[in-house]
């Protein structure tokens, strides 16, 4: 589950950046995204924006953001934490801003001409960030305020700042000679325009494929609501009578699970498995292939060995051996389990009188059976008990036992689109926090996964500025007759997203660039795994899940059911995340440049690990969103879902051992999330728990203990 977890402008700012003020295009004082937003807790006005607003926008911005730049290397005072330090932090607000809204909408309800501007601001973007992290005046203050740290007296904050802020500019290249730091521009921009292709290549084969049934008996046993939604989305392509599926999560995923027309979920299959690789006009191989050379390059620029080492030196994990440890650690008793999962699925499907191989399209078709001759558990008969805002509120109460927040829904707010919904969300004594969105459903304007944003980051520098929080989803949509009913994974990453928006909300920090999800990589899928402990606990599911229709509590038995197949196909979930995890490093722990022929690539490396034929990778290279399209810190870094689960494991413990809304507990997890990036990710685990994490929780939750 993608997620864009890092204040948003650091994440899109490590793409973008500006053109030079000649270039700057004039702007009318009444553009909606620079002019003072006269609106409920000062969000967004998107009700006021057109397309037309965002270039003028950025232009300018960059432009004022390159001014102010300006004032601080032309302080002729000597530099101090004032007037450089802090004086940068405040610096580029207006085009933080601008970014903030535009990739926000860009990623959730694009259109042709976001798209265009995407695609012609990455390169400017790119350009200004370099700009500023290459800026050789600006640097000599900021390492003459850095070198005199310890005379300084400055909070400890401070002192993360300043030495975040110099080994910021450092690893950017900034002592880099001019020929380098030329060489440097060149990849950075290439980089920027070739993750925009790739992003608009998979969001335009993903919205090209579809799949017409005409006969209901391939429909299977999917449930009603998701029949319904697909015979709605046939009939507004011209296909009344009939039943359409794409490759969206809420389509390929029940279609997969409950069809049995076997040759249709092959085609559903591979059309998602070979989205990027179709050798057409959107295929992305040679698009990957350039881009881990190019980081290869720019890494060696840098003095380091890979891109893979480069990343992960300012992550917890320090370097790709102990990444490897980790996951090697898990993927031989996970492939073990996944190789009898397969065993007992092959079994089922032969005994049904189907010859042959399983394949990867039946697999979940099989899991299905199995699951329910096993124990008895249809995941359909799950969905009528987690319609959509149940499961919201399932979350707002967990926030409220945890923590005291109360949340207020704001129906006269300004929304990208109307299926936003908004929520004021307010501390126990009544006093406002901060304010939520949440978009749930899917549509073709929007990027597959789930992820949540920061329109608006908390800090306290130049007065309380409380945060402005999106989370997205790619729900099935309501029908005419039903609301929207989900899986209990997606139940799961409702939750799970929840948890990010959390980590923004609770930020209490002074400087906006620590506040909230601004931590390592491998640290920011911790506060959001978490919340995916309590949300099938029988204590927590009594709270929300309660059935469409008559309002009754989800039964017991049930619950047992579902809790007794909880390490079922356990094995194939791991593995098929952890193969996608390899392949990342395999890319990136590259020392040569070479092109690559990105399928004999990542053939070779599955063959390595010993990948079963039956399971692919969660992201092939093709549609590999997280490391070559969207926020590039993921780059090196897809681990990080593995790394945080040790942590969210045995965090989750220490409320087992307790009670599940364990005050005290809850108040030193709270204070954890408060801290944003202000500590070392692995200091502020300690304090929170007393000891660093073990790994046995997260072994026994995926039933992999004991495995041998």
């Amino acid at each position: 589950m993608k997620i864009y977890t890092s204040v948003l402008f650091a994440a899109t700012f490590a793409i973008v950046a500006c053109q030079s003020q000649s270039d700057t295009m004039p702007v009318s004082n009444d553009n909606p995204l620079l002019a003072e937003w006269d609106t409920p807790f000062g969000v967004p006005p998107f009700d006021l924006v057109g397309d037309e607003d965002y270039l003028p926008a950025f232009r300018m911005a960059i432009a004022t953001h390159k001014s102010e730049i300006a004032d601080i290397t032309s302080d002729t005072s000597s530099p101090t934490f004032a007037n450089t330090i802090e004086a940068l932090e405040r610096s580029g607000k207006d085009l933080s801003r601008v970014s903030r809204v535009f990739f926000a909408i860009n990623s959730a309800h694009s259109n042709d001409s976001t798209r265009e501007i995407a695609t012609t601001m990455a390169p400017e973007l790119s350009a200004h960030r370099d700009d500023i992290s290459l800026n050789k005046d600006l640097f000599i203050r900021i390492k003459t305020v850095y070198d005199r740290r310890d005379v300084l007296n400055l909070t400890d904050e401070q002192l993360r700042l300043l030495e975040e802020t110099h080994k910021g500019f450092v690893r950017s290249g900034v002592n880099l000679d001019e020929d380098s730091q030329k060489l440097l521009r060149e990849i950075n921009s290439r980089l920027a325009e070739l993750a925009q292709q790739f992003n608009q290549n998979l969001l335009a084969e993903t919205n090209d494929f579809k799949l017409v049934v005409t006969n209901p008996d391939d429909l299977g046993n999917l449930p009603g609501s998701l029949v319904a939604a697909a015979a709605k989305a046939a009939e507004k392509e011209g296909n009344a009578g009939s039943w359409l599926f794409t490759l969206s999560r809420p389509s390929i995923n029940p279609f997969l699970q409950y069809s049995p027309n076997r040759d249709f979920r092959k085609q559903l299959f591979m059309g998602y498995a070979l989205r990027g690789d179709n050798n057409n006009k959107y295929d992305n191989k040679d698009i990957l292939s350039e881009m881990a050379g190019l980081r290869v390059e720019r890494a060696q620029l840098k003095g380091y060995e890979s891109h893979a080492h480069y990343i992960l030196s300012d992550n917890m994990a320090e370097n790709p051996d102990r990444v490897y440890a980790l996951l090697d650690k898990i993927w031989t008793p996970a492939l073990r389990v996944s190789k009898s999962e397969r065993d007992a699925l092959k079994q089922m499907m032969n005994e049904e009188g189907v010859e042959g191989d399983l394949m990867g399209w039946d697999w979940r078709y099989y899991v299905e059976k199995v699951r329910k001759a096993r124990f008895d558990l249809d995941e359909e008969a799950l969905r009528p008990y987690f319609e959509f805002s149940a499961v919201r509120d399932g979350a707002f109460m967990l926030a409220g036992n945890l923590f005291g927040l109360t949340f207020t829904e704001l129906t006269d707010m300004p929304v990208w689109h109307p299926d936003q919904q908004v929520f004021e969300v307010k501390e126990a004594d009544g006093s406002h926090l901060g304010v939520i969105y949440m978009d749930f459903f899917a549509r073709e304007s929007k990027r597959g996964g789930a992820w949540m944003n920061s329109l608006r980051s908390q800090s306290k520098l130049d007065g309380e500025i409380t945060p402005i929080i999106t989370t997205n989803f790619n729900f099935p949509p309501p029908t005419d007759n039903t609301p929207s009913l989900l899986s209990f994974t997606e139940a799961q990453t409702l939750f799970h997203e929840f948890g990010h928006a959390l980590h923004g909300l609770l930020s209490d920090v002074i400087y906006e660039s620590l506040s909230g999800t601004s931590v390592p990589r491998d640290f920011v899928e911790f506060p959001s795994q978490v919340m995916e402990n309590w949300m099938s606990e029988p204590e927590v599911l009594y709270l929300y899940a309660k059935h469409y229709k008559t309002g009754e509590v989800i039964p017991k038995e049930m619950i047992s059911k579902l809790n007794a197949a909880g390490t079922f196909n356990q094995g194939f979930e791991t593995v098929e995340y952890m193969a996608a995890s390899y392949l990342d490093l395999a890319w990136h722990t590259r020392t040569d440049t070479t092109p690559q022929d990105a399928t004999a690539f990542e053939n070779e490396e599955m063959e390595r690990i010993g990948l079963i034929s039956e399971i692919i990778p969660r992201y092939r290279s093709s549609y590999f969103n997280h490391i070559f399209g969207g926020d590039p810190s993921y780059s090196a870094g897809y681990y990080s879902y593995m790394w945080s689960e040790v942590l969210d494991a045995d965090a989750f413990q220490a409320f087992k051992e307790t009670s599940l809304f364990d005050q005290e507990t809850a108040r030193k997890y709270r204070h954890l999330l408060s801290q944003g990036g202000s500590k070392p990710g692995m200091e502020l685990y300690v304090e929170f728990r007393g000891r660093e994490p073990v790994i046995e929780p997260l072994l026994e939750r995926r039933g992999l203990l004991n495995v041998h």
